[in-house]
């Protein structure tokens, strides 16, 4: 497999959809670091992003949403916290775990019961998967406990024969993931802390 670098403009995004549409996956910029996904609801294309990344099948994959609105599609059972969070972080670097729907594959979430979602703040990102229709199951473009390249060529070269495309948005600005809270239990629960610190979360998590 040839892995190709295109520009993440009007024509790459259409290749990008096109991909997607037919069950394959790629890598793209994020408002983090760079990722790679392929459709969340095809067990086939979750399947490739756990092998281009050697990523173990019992580590469950996150899921990219274009808009607020998508998480009642995804998520079940939501807490008044996870929309006032949703509402004030998303877009952004907020990831948060919360029960899944049942009809989401099992592989995608390594046989869980929770879900991590997120919308990113990456607007031709976000058009990509409006445009596709379904949300991508994404993570970071790299090889599993490996660095996160923060440029289209440098995931090229990591991942090289690994993934057909990567999508060149310029440099990845975010040197940190995404800060993950999971709200699936009876007290939230900080699970990562990444772009946004525990302290910028503090009067939502402790109201």
């Amino acid at each position: 497999m040839n892995t190709n670098v295109i520009d993440f403009d009007d024509a790459g995004l259409a290749l990008a959809l096109a991909q997607l549409q037919q069950g394959q996956i790629l890598c793209f910029p994020t408002d983090t670091v760079y990722g790679i996904g392929g459709s969340a609801l095809d067990e086939a294309a979750i399947a490739q992003v756990f092998q281009a990344k050697a990523r173990p099948a019992t580590v469950a994959l996150p899921m990219l949403l274009a808009d607020l609105d998508d998480l009642s599609k995804v998520a079940r059972d939501i807490p008044d916290l996870a929309w006032r969070l949703a509402e004030a972080w998303w877009p952004g670097g907020l990831t948060l775990v919360l029960p899944a729907v049942a009809q989401l594959p099992q592989l995608l979430t390594a046989g869980k019961a929770t879900i991590a979602v997120r919308v990113p703040n990456h607007g031709q990102l976000r058009n990509l998967i409006r445009q596709f229709g379904t949300p991508i199951a994404g993570t970071s473009a790299n090889l599993h406990g490996k660095a996160t390249p923060n440029t289209a060529q440098a995931v090229a070269e990591q991942l090289a024969g690994r993934v057909p495309l990567v999508l060149d948005g310029g440099f990845a600005m975010g040197e940190q993931p995404s800060t993950i809270v999971d709200l699936s239990g009876e007290q939230p629960t900080i699970l990562r802390q990444g772009v946004i610190s525990a302290a910028q979360l503090s009067p939502w998590l402790e109201a």
